[in-house]
Protein backbone atom coordinates (compact mmCIF):
# COMPACT_ATOMS: atom_id res chain seq x y z
CA UNK A 1 0.00 0.00 0.00
CA UNK A 2 1.08 3.56 0.16
CA UNK A 3 0.82 5.53 3.16
CA UNK A 4 0.39 8.93 4.32
CA UNK A 5 1.44 10.08 7.92
CA UNK A 6 1.50 13.58 9.49
CA UNK A 7 4.68 15.71 8.98
CA UNK A 8 5.77 16.48 11.25
CA UNK A 9 4.24 13.35 13.59
CA UNK A 10 1.07 14.60 15.51
CA UNK A 11 -2.85 14.08 15.23
CA UNK A 12 -3.80 14.00 11.75
CA UNK A 13 -6.38 16.71 12.28
CA UNK A 14 -4.04 19.08 12.95
CA UNK A 15 -1.64 18.06 10.24
CA UNK A 16 -0.44 20.89 7.92
CA UNK A 17 1.94 18.36 5.57
CA UNK A 18 1.33 14.78 4.77
CA UNK A 19 4.50 12.40 3.69
CA UNK A 20 3.97 9.58 1.31
CA UNK A 21 5.63 6.59 1.90
CA UNK A 22 4.89 2.59 1.78
CA UNK A 23 3.56 0.59 4.08
CA UNK A 24 2.11 -3.22 4.23
CA UNK A 25 2.94 -6.04 6.44
CA UNK A 26 4.16 -8.48 3.72
CA UNK A 27 5.96 -5.96 1.68
CA UNK A 28 7.62 -4.87 5.20
CA UNK A 29 8.59 -8.27 5.76
CA UNK A 30 9.93 -8.46 2.12
CA UNK A 31 12.19 -5.49 2.56
CA UNK A 32 13.73 -6.40 5.90
CA UNK A 33 14.24 -10.34 4.30
CA UNK A 34 16.69 -8.60 1.55
CA UNK A 35 18.10 -6.46 3.87
CA UNK A 36 19.38 -9.08 5.71
CA UNK A 37 20.73 -10.94 2.73
CA UNK A 38 18.33 -13.34 1.52
CA UNK A 39 16.34 -13.95 -1.62
CA UNK A 40 12.83 -12.56 -1.50
CA UNK A 41 9.81 -11.81 -3.92
CA UNK A 42 6.90 -10.21 -2.82
CA UNK A 43 3.17 -11.39 -4.65
CA UNK A 44 0.57 -9.00 -4.90
CA UNK A 45 -1.42 -6.17 -6.97
CA UNK A 46 -1.12 -2.76 -7.94
CA UNK A 47 -2.96 -0.39 -9.23
CA UNK A 48 -2.17 1.42 -12.67
CA UNK A 49 -1.61 4.88 -11.14
CA UNK A 50 1.15 6.50 -8.93
CA UNK A 51 0.41 5.47 -6.06
CA UNK A 52 1.30 1.86 -7.63
CA UNK A 53 4.73 3.21 -8.87
CA UNK A 54 5.73 4.83 -5.97
CA UNK A 55 5.33 1.16 -4.20
CA UNK A 56 6.74 -0.69 -6.60
CA UNK A 57 10.03 1.06 -7.35
CA UNK A 58 10.24 1.55 -3.05
CA UNK A 59 10.18 -2.34 -2.33
CA UNK A 60 12.12 -3.03 -5.28
CA UNK A 61 14.61 -0.45 -4.22
CA UNK A 62 15.22 -2.34 -1.06
CA UNK A 63 16.13 -5.13 -3.22
CA UNK A 64 13.04 -7.55 -3.53
CA UNK A 65 11.49 -8.96 -6.78
CA UNK A 66 9.08 -7.10 -7.74
CA UNK A 67 8.37 -9.42 -10.96
CA UNK A 68 5.58 -11.04 -10.41
CA UNK A 69 3.31 -8.00 -8.99
CA UNK A 70 0.27 -7.37 -10.89
CA UNK A 71 -0.68 -4.38 -12.53
CA UNK A 72 -4.35 -4.33 -12.18
CA UNK A 73 -6.01 -1.29 -14.79
CA UNK A 74 -9.52 -1.32 -13.65
CA UNK A 75 -8.68 -1.01 -9.58
CA UNK A 76 -6.95 1.35 -7.52
CA UNK A 77 -3.80 1.16 -5.27
CA UNK A 78 -5.02 0.47 -1.53
CA UNK A 79 -4.08 3.25 0.51
CA UNK A 80 -3.41 4.08 4.78
CA UNK A 81 -3.35 7.41 6.50
CA UNK A 82 -1.79 7.23 10.05
CA UNK A 83 -3.06 9.41 12.62
CA UNK A 84 -0.54 9.74 15.34
CA UNK A 85 -1.98 10.39 19.53
CA UNK A 86 -1.02 10.38 22.74
CA UNK A 87 -1.64 6.63 23.47
CA UNK A 88 -0.85 5.42 19.98
CA UNK A 89 -0.89 5.53 16.34
CA UNK A 90 -4.60 5.10 14.74
CA UNK A 91 -4.69 3.69 11.23
CA UNK A 92 -7.57 4.34 8.91
CA UNK A 93 -7.65 1.82 5.72
CA UNK A 94 -8.93 2.46 1.82
CA UNK A 95 -8.54 -1.12 0.89
CA UNK A 96 -12.01 -1.71 -0.17
CA UNK A 97 -11.62 -2.38 -3.93
CA UNK A 98 -8.11 -2.31 -4.27
CA UNK A 99 -6.07 -3.95 -6.55
CA UNK A 100 -4.94 -6.56 -3.81
CA UNK A 101 -8.17 -7.26 -2.75
CA UNK A 102 -8.85 -9.12 -6.04
CA UNK A 103 -5.47 -11.72 -5.41
CA UNK A 104 -7.19 -14.86 -5.30
CA UNK A 105 -5.82 -18.57 -5.27
CA UNK A 106 -4.49 -18.78 -8.69
CA UNK A 107 -1.31 -16.63 -7.33
CA UNK A 108 -0.44 -20.43 -5.86
CA UNK A 109 0.07 -22.06 -9.21
CA UNK A 110 2.72 -19.93 -11.07
CA UNK A 111 6.38 -18.97 -9.76
CA UNK A 112 7.94 -18.04 -7.69
CA UNK A 113 5.34 -19.20 -5.18
CA UNK A 114 5.64 -23.21 -6.18
CA UNK A 115 9.38 -23.24 -5.87
CA UNK A 116 9.81 -20.96 -2.61
CA UNK A 117 11.40 -22.45 0.51
CA UNK A 118 8.98 -20.59 2.55
CA UNK A 119 5.39 -18.26 2.08
CA UNK A 120 4.81 -15.43 4.31
CA UNK A 121 1.32 -14.95 4.92
CA UNK A 122 -0.61 -12.34 7.39
CA UNK A 123 -3.85 -12.24 8.94
CA UNK A 124 -4.06 -8.76 7.10
CA UNK A 125 -4.52 -10.54 3.50
CA UNK A 126 -8.40 -12.52 4.50
CA UNK A 127 -9.90 -9.75 5.63
CA UNK A 128 -9.77 -8.00 2.08
CA UNK A 129 -11.95 -9.95 0.04
CA UNK A 130 -13.79 -13.33 -0.10
CA UNK A 131 -10.71 -14.41 -2.66
CA UNK A 132 -8.07 -12.99 -0.66
CA UNK A 133 -9.38 -15.13 1.95
CA UNK A 134 -9.56 -18.41 -0.42
CA UNK A 135 -5.59 -17.62 -1.25
CA UNK A 136 -4.32 -17.65 2.43
CA UNK A 137 -6.85 -21.02 3.12
CA UNK A 138 -5.21 -22.56 -0.07
CA UNK A 139 -1.81 -21.84 0.97
CA UNK A 140 -2.43 -23.55 4.19
CA UNK A 141 -4.53 -26.20 2.61
CA UNK A 142 -3.30 -29.75 3.28
CA UNK A 143 -0.89 -31.60 5.90
CA UNK A 144 2.17 -29.56 6.20
CA UNK A 145 4.35 -32.30 5.02
CA UNK A 146 2.90 -32.23 1.80
CA UNK A 147 3.09 -28.57 1.29
CA UNK A 148 5.49 -27.38 -1.06
CA UNK A 149 7.49 -24.28 0.69
CA UNK A 150 7.06 -23.78 4.55
CA UNK A 151 4.54 -21.47 5.46
CA UNK A 152 4.61 -18.52 8.43
CA UNK A 153 1.57 -16.86 9.54
CA UNK A 154 1.80 -13.03 11.29
CA UNK A 155 -1.93 -12.76 13.23
CA UNK A 156 -1.46 -9.16 12.55
CA UNK A 157 -5.18 -8.49 13.40
CA UNK A 158 -6.62 -5.43 12.63
CA UNK A 159 -9.68 -5.23 13.78
CA UNK A 160 -11.38 -2.54 11.14
CA UNK A 161 -11.00 -4.78 8.59
CA UNK A 162 -12.86 -7.42 10.48
CA UNK A 163 -16.50 -5.79 11.30
CA UNK A 164 -18.12 -9.23 10.60
CA UNK A 165 -16.66 -10.53 14.30
CA UNK A 166 -15.23 -13.43 12.11
CA UNK A 167 -11.81 -13.03 13.19
CA UNK A 168 -11.14 -14.93 16.29
CA UNK A 169 -12.25 -18.43 14.80
CA UNK A 170 -11.15 -17.35 10.99
CA UNK A 171 -7.50 -16.54 12.46
CA UNK A 172 -7.01 -18.97 14.77
CA UNK A 173 -7.75 -21.62 12.17
CA UNK A 174 -5.46 -20.36 9.87
CA UNK A 175 -3.00 -20.19 12.14
CA UNK A 176 -2.88 -23.46 13.76
CA UNK A 177 -2.48 -24.88 10.34
CA UNK A 178 0.80 -23.18 9.62
CA UNK A 179 4.72 -24.10 10.13
CA UNK A 180 5.69 -20.69 12.29
CA UNK A 181 3.19 -18.29 13.39
CA UNK A 182 4.11 -15.22 14.69
CA UNK A 183 1.27 -13.29 17.06
CA UNK A 184 1.39 -10.18 20.18
CA UNK A 185 0.30 -11.28 23.39
CA UNK A 186 -1.71 -8.50 23.82
CA UNK A 187 -2.83 -8.75 20.21
CA UNK A 188 -3.94 -12.52 21.35
CA UNK A 189 -5.49 -11.33 24.86
CA UNK A 190 -8.07 -8.99 22.94
CA UNK A 191 -8.62 -11.99 20.42
CA UNK A 192 -8.99 -15.02 22.09
CA UNK A 193 -9.26 -14.02 25.22
CA UNK A 194 -8.23 -11.35 28.28
CA UNK A 195 -4.77 -12.83 30.45
CA UNK A 196 -3.58 -15.71 28.15
CA UNK A 197 -0.20 -16.32 28.68
CA UNK A 198 2.72 -18.30 26.12
CA UNK A 199 1.59 -21.59 27.44
CA UNK A 200 -2.43 -21.07 26.91
CA UNK A 201 -1.50 -19.75 23.04
CA UNK A 202 0.33 -23.16 22.71
CA UNK A 203 -2.56 -24.91 24.01
CA UNK A 204 -4.80 -22.69 21.69
CA UNK A 205 -2.72 -23.54 18.84
CA UNK A 206 -1.20 -26.71 18.91
CA UNK A 207 -0.73 -26.99 15.28
CA UNK A 208 2.56 -24.70 13.91
CA UNK A 209 5.93 -26.10 14.59
CA UNK A 210 7.46 -23.09 16.31
CA UNK A 211 4.75 -20.52 17.82
CA UNK A 212 6.48 -16.94 18.37
CA UNK A 213 4.56 -14.82 21.12
CA UNK A 214 5.77 -11.38 21.21
CA UNK A 215 5.44 -9.15 24.44
CA UNK A 216 5.60 -5.89 23.15
CA UNK A 217 8.96 -3.89 25.06
CA UNK A 218 9.92 -7.23 27.20
CA UNK A 219 10.66 -10.32 25.16
CA UNK A 220 9.59 -12.60 22.81
CA UNK A 221 9.31 -16.11 23.48
CA UNK A 222 9.27 -19.05 21.01
CA UNK A 223 7.42 -22.27 22.13
CA UNK A 224 8.30 -25.52 20.30
CA UNK A 225 7.51 -29.38 20.62
CA UNK A 226 11.30 -29.41 22.41
CA UNK A 227 10.64 -26.40 25.00
CA UNK A 228 10.21 -22.63 25.50
CA UNK A 229 12.89 -20.16 24.69
CA UNK A 230 12.43 -16.96 25.29
CA UNK A 231 14.69 -13.31 24.53
CA UNK A 232 13.82 -10.00 26.04
CA UNK A 233 14.11 -6.71 23.96
CA UNK A 234 16.77 -4.78 23.11
CA UNK A 235 16.07 -1.21 25.03
CA UNK A 236 15.24 1.49 22.49
CA UNK A 237 14.01 4.77 21.55
CA UNK A 238 10.58 4.38 20.30
CA UNK A 239 10.04 7.28 17.17
CA UNK A 240 6.79 4.96 16.01
CA UNK A 241 5.83 1.43 16.55
CA UNK A 242 4.18 0.79 13.51
CA UNK A 243 5.92 -2.08 11.59
CA UNK A 244 7.84 -3.03 14.38
CA UNK A 245 6.29 -6.54 14.61
CA UNK A 246 6.71 -7.31 10.49
CA UNK A 247 10.54 -5.93 10.79
CA UNK A 248 10.38 -8.59 13.80
CA UNK A 249 8.95 -11.51 11.97
CA UNK A 250 11.92 -10.70 9.10
CA UNK A 251 14.38 -11.03 11.37
CA UNK A 252 13.76 -13.99 13.15
CA UNK A 253 12.61 -15.99 9.87
CA UNK A 254 15.55 -14.81 8.27
CA UNK A 255 18.03 -16.22 11.48
CA UNK A 256 16.23 -19.59 10.62
CA UNK A 257 16.86 -19.50 7.06
CA UNK A 258 20.40 -19.36 7.55
CA UNK A 259 20.31 -22.25 10.04
CA UNK A 260 20.64 -19.93 13.32
CA UNK A 261 19.86 -21.27 16.53
CA UNK A 262 15.88 -19.85 18.15
CA UNK A 263 17.81 -17.44 20.61
CA UNK A 264 19.96 -16.32 17.49
CA UNK A 265 16.73 -15.94 15.67
CA UNK A 266 14.50 -14.29 18.53
CA UNK A 267 17.94 -11.45 19.27
CA UNK A 268 17.54 -11.11 15.09
CA UNK A 269 14.32 -10.38 15.08
CA UNK A 270 14.50 -7.92 17.89
CA UNK A 271 17.66 -6.15 16.31
CA UNK A 272 15.64 -5.69 13.10
CA UNK A 273 12.59 -4.16 15.34
CA UNK A 274 14.51 -1.60 16.71
CA UNK A 275 15.31 -0.12 13.11
CA UNK A 276 11.29 0.01 12.53
CA UNK A 277 11.06 1.28 15.83
CA UNK A 278 13.92 3.93 15.14
CA UNK A 279 11.89 5.83 12.56
CA UNK A 280 8.54 7.32 11.46
CA UNK A 281 8.16 5.27 8.80
CA UNK A 282 7.70 1.44 8.47
CA UNK A 283 10.73 0.45 7.24
CA UNK A 284 14.07 1.54 8.51
CA UNK A 285 18.26 1.30 8.28
CA UNK A 286 19.40 -2.45 9.80
CA UNK A 287 22.95 -2.04 12.04
CA UNK A 288 25.97 -2.84 10.19
CA UNK A 289 26.82 -6.47 9.36
CA UNK A 290 29.63 -6.64 12.16
CA UNK A 291 27.50 -4.52 14.98
CA UNK A 292 24.40 -7.18 14.31
CA UNK A 293 26.85 -10.10 14.76
CA UNK A 294 28.41 -8.31 17.96
CA UNK A 295 25.15 -8.16 19.20
CA UNK A 296 24.00 -11.85 18.61
CA UNK A 297 27.58 -12.83 19.96
CA UNK A 298 26.82 -11.71 23.52
CA UNK A 299 25.97 -13.51 26.55
CA UNK A 300 22.91 -13.76 27.98
CA UNK A 301 23.93 -11.36 31.07
CA UNK A 302 25.27 -8.99 28.48
CA UNK A 303 22.11 -9.01 25.85
CA UNK A 304 19.86 -8.54 29.01
CA UNK A 305 21.87 -5.54 30.20
CA UNK A 306 22.60 -3.71 26.51
CA UNK A 307 21.61 -0.29 26.64
CA UNK A 308 19.26 1.87 24.65
CA UNK A 309 19.91 1.44 21.18
CA UNK A 310 19.88 3.60 18.33
CA UNK A 311 20.65 2.27 14.92
CA UNK A 312 22.20 3.86 12.48
CA UNK A 313 23.30 2.46 8.90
Amino acid sequence: MAALAPDPPGPLADADRLRLSVAGAESNVAMYLADHGIPVSWLSALGADPLGDKVRAAVAAAGVDVTHVRTDPHRPTGLLVKDPGPTGTRVRYYRTGSAASALGPDLLDHEPARSAALLHVTGITPALSPSCRDLVSRALAGPAAARPYAVSFDVNHRAALWPDGTAPAVLRALADRADIVFVGLDEAQDIWGAGLTPADLRRLLPGPRILVVKDGARAATAVTEHGTRTVPALRTRVVEPVGAGDAFAAGFLAGLLRGDTLTRALRLGHITAVSALNVTGDHGPLPRPADIERLLGRTAQDWARTPATVFTP
